[in-house]
């Protein structure tokens, strides 16, 4: 997700292999979600369960899209469950805790035979994207995670889905296989469907292919511009596939979509959540939105492929804690704006004036002197409560973690007379782990990665500035660029020094450039 919106998100939801049970011979499991009530902002849900025995439990997850537990539970309305095989026969039905349901029929379906269960159930949402979901009058935008049951034991099963009852002149998108019919889709998984947002309504699309991959943009706006969107997106995709040696997607014919709600109609904080083969971003103009999208495209390598083993797998229950936000957001960060200036989107002045205000930034919250960035991405689950973002008690990973990446970037640099970088570090983390489908450990996976690349013992500047609390000396580092700051009424600027080395000069090129010597 992108910093801008200053709340963190779900860092993806990975195909998971959390569950093993056997599969039934019936078909898969199928959702039915009617859009027939925008007015109500309602959505009504029929959920189709082969089952080959008498009982069934589901659930609705406490958590997605950001690390907040927000019991979606609490807007579902009405359920009825029945045995379609018995007509008229509802099942019974017990409430195990305020997100998990039993469904059980006193005697088999039909004895012998393989049946399903079927659960009706309304969910009302109507709050705007990339993190909720919503149906009104002019469309529907819906993160799957907030209004599909699952069952907990069957994550792994096939699944299908169908939306009906669209208004006229509607149309939908989502980044899944198709299905047999129209508004239809597929995934193998209930993890890989809700790892798909849905857009519906009458919104514009255009394809694009960038090096060879293929892309497409849906954008729901009164007030964009599309060659100005389409050409920033030609250069983000080219430079961060061309860093990371090419197009992750899965499989590689399958494309990726930019979804983007554009003007004050929108979410008017911004922000941006990745998913695996897709985005949602929300900004109040184009150019915002670009930046939000430097940010959200780099999350395909970052977070939804090369990921911390602390969450996997997923657990849509309670809390999942990590110390590796930092790395995981405000690394993606510091690789946003490099790719902003190293497209050409921003100028060499711009990408200076950021890191200034990253530095203003983390400097006038006093709490960075007693939390560290490991311990602010434990304390994700705070940042719903207003009294915790306070300058006085906490910091953001987001913000540190992209001032690390920077510092992390130029000591490897300085260590390897600019021959590695830390664009060296996410192509080996994304070699060593996620290509093999493995997950590093936390702050120890990067700096061991860091170590591998560099070939110097990290230790000390994890110690000091990842897991403790030293102030981040900035000009030590920043120097070996050529830069320095300087600061006036509490505000940081950094500029070049005006009589730099050729090494320093080299540095300096090889960040804004993605260069090494």
């Amino acid at each position: 997700m992108n910093r801008a919106a200053r709340v963190p998100s779900l860092i993806g939801l990975a195909p998971l292999l959390l569950f093993f049970a056997t599969r039934p011979a019936a078909a898969a499991i199928d959702y039915r979600v009617s859009l027939a009530d925008p007015a109500a902002h309602t959505f009504h849900v029929t959920m189709t369960i082969p089952v080959e025995g008498r009982d069934v439990i589901t659930a609705l997850p406490a958590w997605n899209a950001l690390y907040r537990i927000r019991d979606f539970a609490q807007r579902v309305g009405p359920i009825r469950a029945v045995c379609p095989a018995v007509t008229a026969v509802p099942l019974n039905k017990r409430l195990m805790d305020k997100q998990t349901w039993h469904f059980w029929i006193e005697s088999a379906c039909q004895p012998g035979d393989h049946n399903s269960f079927q659960i009706d159930y309304l969910i009302e949402w109507n709050a705007p994207g990339p993190f909720n979901s919503q149906l009104d009058a002019h469309h529907a935008f819906i993160n799957l995670a907030e209004i599909l049951m699952y069952v907990p034991d069957r994550r792994i099963e096939d699944v299908s889905i169908e939306f009906v009852d669209l208004p006229n002149g509607w149309k939908i998108a989502a980044e899944l296989p198709a299905g047999k019919s129209d508004h239809s889709f597929t995934a193998s998984g209930y993890d890989r469907l809700v790892d798909a947002p849905v857009e519906a309504g009458t919104f514009e699309e255009f394809d694009f292919n960038e090096s060879g991959a293929p892309f497409r943009a849906v954008v729901d706006s009164r007030s964009w511009n599309r060659s100005v969107l389409e050409d920033a997106l030609h250069r983000i995709t080219r430079s961060e596939m061309q860093m990371m040696g090419g197009p992750p997607f899965d499989p590689p014919s399958r494309e990726y979509t930019f979804f983007f709600h554009i003007g004050p109609e929108g979410d008017v904080e911004g922000g941006g959540m990745e998913h695996r083969n897709c985005d949602a971003i929300s900004a109040l103009s184009t150019e915002a939105a670009i930046a939000i999208a430097a940010h959200e495209f780099f999350h395909v390598w970052n977070v939804k492929r090369i990921r911390p083993q602390s969450l996997e797998p997923v657990d849509y229950t309670k809390e999942q804690y990590t110390r590796a936000l930092w790395f995981a957001e405000g690394v993606t960060s510091t690789y946003a704006a490099y790719t902003l200036e190293r497209t050409g989107l921003w100028t060499k002045a711009q990408f200076l004036a950021d890191l200034a205000e990253q530095i203003t930034e983390l400097q006038s919250r006093p709490a960075r002197l007693w939390q560290s960035v490991e311990e602010s991405s434990l304390d994700a689950w705070f940042e719903k409560y207003d009294f915790y973002n306070t300058p006085d008690h906490s910091i953001s990973y987001y913000n540190k973690g992209q001032l690390l990446g920077v510092l992390l970037d130029l000591a490897i640099r300085d260590a390897t007379d600019n021959r590695k970088s830390l664009d060296d570090v996410l192509r080996r983390l994304n070699t060593q782990y996620a290509l093999q489908g493995k997950f590093y450990d936390d702050s120890a996976g990067v700096r061991g990665a860091v170590e591998e690349v560099s070939g110097k013992d990290f230790a000390d500047f994890f110690a000091r500035y990842i897991s403790g609390v030293e102030e981040l000396p900035y000009d030590k580092f920043l120097s070996l660029a050529g830069l320095e700051t300087k600061t006036v009424s509490g505000r940081v600027t950094v500029a070049e020094i005006a009589q730099s080395t050729d090494r320093q000069r080299r540095i300096l090129n090889g960040i804004l450039h993605g260069s090494t010597d």
